[in-house]
């Protein structure tokens, strides 16, 4: 799966982009230069590439795109690939969550209809409509290998997750406009960001207003580790949770503990 949104929609943090990433200043190796960012039309055209023949997509309005491969690709995974859309909300799942069936019941669903990407997109509704849970809560309560990323066409939000353990690949970076792409293919998210990309890391979600935040310990920093390559130039970051220190708040109770603590525009 792949999605691009504009600079507008989503603000990862700021140690994801690589002070090299506009620099044309080549290598100490002969004949060689820095790898430059693409624009996001290069990028869904590498997708393309990788795909040519069970690669589908959605753009919209403002700068926004979700690609992804089918369920019967030509090239076999092991992990299941679900793509769906309800009211304008869109979600791309890879993976799959083992307690879909007790999820499906709290949330008032209909089993024969209902997959993991459903379901995510009817927890989103929950938490965005001021639902009773704060949204670590409501994605830890996810019990699976998965990652997905959802995204809101009428506010503009974009939300995404991967689990705890880590058997998930999902990657992120910033592409030569500052848009930010999330990827579970490396080669795709290296080759359209440059320096500027980073596994993303598992037990976290991203959202557009709230930046990245860890599910499984949401009272916890995030941390930035700067990443060296192989030539010694420092490229974007690794994330991970401080384990050290703890954010002074307040216990969160009520209406305000949940997804519209995170910003008013979801």
């Amino acid at each position: 799966m792949l999605a691009i949104f504009h600079k507008q929609f989503a603000h990862p943090p700021q140690e994801l982009i690589s002070p090299e990433s506009s620099s044309n200043i080549p290598s100490g190796k002969p004949g060689s230069a820095r790898r430059q960012p693409k624009n996001p039309d290069e990028i869904l055209r590498d997708f393309y590439a990788a795909h040519p023949v069970d690669s589908f997509s959605a753009t919209f309005s403002g700068g926004a795109a979700l690609a992804c491969v089918g369920p019967h690709s030509r090239q076999p995974s092991r992990h299941q690939r679900l793509f769906c859309s309800i009211d304008d909300i869109y979600c791309m799942f890879v993976g799959s969550i083992d307690n879909l069936s007790t999820l499906i019941r709290q949330y008032g669903l209909c089993s024969k209809s209902t997959n993991e990407a459903v379901l995510v997109i009817e927890a989103y509704r929950t938490l965005r409509d001021r639902g009773p849970y704060p949204a670590d809560q409501v994605v830890n309560d996810l019990s699976g290998s998965f990652s997905f990323v959802v995204y809101d066409n009428r506010s503009g939000a974009v939300f995404a997750a991967l689990s705890s353990d880590g058997a998930m690949p999902l990657y992120w970076g910033i592409g030569a406009d500052g848009s930010v792409v999330i990827c579970d293919e490396r080669d795709v998210v290296k080759g359209g960001c440059g320096k500027s990309y980073a596994p993303f890391p598992p037990g976290c979600m991203f959202h557009s207003e709230g930046g990245l935040k860890s599910f499984e310990h949401p009272m916890n920093k995030m941390k930035a580790m700067p990443r060296v390559d192989s030539e010694g130039v420092m490229c974007g970051a690794n994330f991970k949770v401080d384990t050290c220190s703890k954010i002074n708040s307040m216990p969160r109770v009520g209406s305000a503990a949940n997804w519209a603590g995170w910003g008013d525009s979801v």
